[in-house]
């Protein structure tokens, strides 16, 4: 069956069902919903027998939906209308809630269910919910739609008739004074609440050291107290600390309002004048060690052991590793490695395992393309330390996705373990034919094969995580639920840190890797990469300079990326 998938960008969901559904067998295209008529022009051009819209802004005209059976993924549960789903169940505590998906009508979010599901609520970022529990939710609900209608005689329920206590009122966009916090009645919970509820866009409107901001990515402090309720009382790293009138919270970004174009930043790169007066609180113990804190408060690099396995996570906002954190999470790595270990797992973060060099820090530089040498430089040295790691078996434990360099990053790792719904993006060209690094012309092929290291390359397409296993870029896909993952990847760590040819695996590690040395020196390897990379960076042809602009100031779209539109394709006709 042809789908056309609609949406406003190539987001994760949207990347989630293109692979699900890829899956299944069906045909698959995608346009951006630029303007009424390039939609009527990709639904006249594919011809699709169904139309899913994963991710719109806007309604799907009429002159679509009246012919065509159009399935609107909507993140809220059967009767929940409106553009603020998501957002006011988090802000309002909702124990329960879903994903509904319904056949587009005239009016919005009201059409008949096609199919929904549920989950319970967690205290977490708007982001991380979106990518796990509503991604999930999504991709159950969607392919049981897809079945339905390919069955034929399913007749969608009406919304009135499914409706929940959400009433079937449609609910305005949630505007930033109701989002507001109090900083001197709001406790810390309510706090934590708004500024999960705004996680990612459009964050909330405050003030800091008395400049309009909006703030994101917060975290809870359990131990840390002091000050009157607003005020900055500490820092850490990258975040600030915030007293409120039971406590304090963190938060890690904030985008000054003015000027219009400001960047989304650490907090404390933003503030760092305004910070001299503040003190820090850093975690106990040297810089390079990592122990998890015993309660919560911010910490980007911890670090667990059990068994003689040990087990390094970094939590790096929206997976992205600038310099300083390539730099500090390989001094970790470092440190880890001293510990009497057999196996080292490096498990990410919850939401992303790493996307590799950070492109907001990168064009906030004073000189990007010396920044961006810098940063590739920095994750570079990580992935050679974790390559040369010839006395330790070393895991790449993926809990969220992962994408350019960091899916190379994971795969100097010996194995590479990820969840199931986990998406991967292991190429580099989307970023203005950015060449790329992180030894993967060392990595891909000898994991692939050179055909299939150039067509994935090449290609630019999400790849889910059965298929990475398929093309062998991963060793294994484990359970999806994120907890039962983080178990099985404990549970298997220790019986390979148990076996008793853990001995030989590891000499044989070491031969294979002094064999790969003595035909091509790893060096060399990165050599080739970086001067493809110096002339991305310092070259005559800006494009990487300005897909990267682009891209951190979100600048709408335009037209389709031809390897999504492949109705677009010069000679192509839909098969009969």
């Amino acid at each position: 069956m042809r789908i056309l998938l609609l949406c406003h960008a190539f987001n994760s969901l949207s990347q989630r069902l293109y692979c699900e559904l890829a899956g299944h067998g069906h045909a698959l295209s995608v346009e951006y919903d630029i303007a009424d008529a390039v939609a009527e022009e990709a639904v006249a051009l594919f011809r699709p027998d169904l139309i899913i819209a994963p991710y719109l802004r806007r309604a799907i005209p009429a002159t679509i939906w009246r012919r065509h059976c159009c399935l609107v993924v909507h993140p809220g549960i059967v009767g929940d209308r409106g553009p603020s789903a998501l957002d006011r169940a988090i802000q309002d505590g909702e124990r329960e809630w879903g994903v509904t998906v319904l056949q587009a009508t005239g009016e919005m979010d009201a059409g008949p269910v096609w199919a929904s599901a549920v989950f319970p609520m967690r205290l977490g970022r708007k982001s991380s919910i979106y990518r796990h529990e509503v991604s999930e939710a999504a991709t159950q609900a969607v392919l049981r739609a897809v079945e339905r209608f390919v069955a034929g005689d399913f007749v969608p329920a009406p919304l009135a008739q499914g409706a929940t206590a959400a009433g079937s009122e449609l609910r305005p966009l949630l505007r930033q004074r109701e989002r507001a916090i109090d900083w001197q009645r709001d406790d810390s919970s309510r706090v934590l609440a708004r500024l999960h509820a705004a996680d990612g866009f459009p964050g909330v409107a405050d003030e800091l050291f008395g400049e309009p901001c909006l703030l994101f990515d917060a975290w809870p402090e359990d131990l840390l107290r002091g000050g009157p309720p607003g005020a900055v009382i500490a820092w850490r790293e990258t975040a600030i600390l915030r007293a409120t009138v039971d406590g304090a919270v963190w938060i890690g970004h904030v985008r000054r309002c003015t000027p219009a174009d400001s960047l989304k930043l650490p907090a404390t790169e933003v503030f760092a004048a305004q910070l001299a007066g503040v003190g820090e609180a850093p975690l106990a113990g040297s810089p390079a060690a990592c122990w998890a804190a015993p309660h919560r408060t911010w910490q980007d690099i911890s670090y667990e052991e059990a068994d003689a396995v040990g087990f390094l996570h970094f939590e790096f906002y929206n997976g992205a590793m600038s310099s300083r954190q390539c730099r500090r999470l390989l001094a970790a790595y470092h440190w880890v490695r001293q510990r009497p270990l057999q196996v080292i797992v490096l498990m990410g973060g919850r939401d992303h395992w790493s996307n590799g060099i950070h492109l907001q820090q990168i064009e906030a530089a004073e000189s990007p393309a010396d920044e961006s040498w810098a940063n590739i430089n920095a994750i570079d040295d990580l992935a050679e330390a974790i390559i040369r790691t010839d006395d330790r078996l070393t895991i790449a434990a993926l809990q969220g996705n992962c994408a350019a360099g960091g899916c190379f990053l994971a795969r100097a790792a010996d194995l590479v373990w990820a969840r199931a719904g986990v998406i991967l993006n292991p190429h580099y060209r989307n970023m203005g034919n950015l060449y790329g690094s992180e030894y993967w012309t060392y990595l891909l092929p000898a994991r692939v094969g050179a055909a299939a290291a150039e067509a994935i390359m090449q290609q630019r397409l999400p790849l889910s995580a059965g298929a990475g296993v398929a093309a062998g870029l991963l060793d294994a896909c484990l359970g999806g639920d994120p907890d039962a993952f983080r178990i099985d990847v404990a549970r298997r760590a220790r019986e390979l840190s148990l076996a008793a040819d853990l001995p030989s695996r590891l000499r044989a590690k070491r031969a294979c890797r002094q064999a790969d040395e003595l035909q091509r020196p790893l060096a060399s390897y990165r050599a080739a990469e970086l001067a493809e990379m110096e002339r991305n960076f310092y070259g005559f042809d800006p494009s990487y300079h300005i897909a990267r602009h682009h891209f951190v100031h979100k600048t709408p779209h335009s037209w389709t990326p031809r390897h999504l539109a492949v109705h677009r394709e010069l000679g192509w006709t839909p098969a009969p």
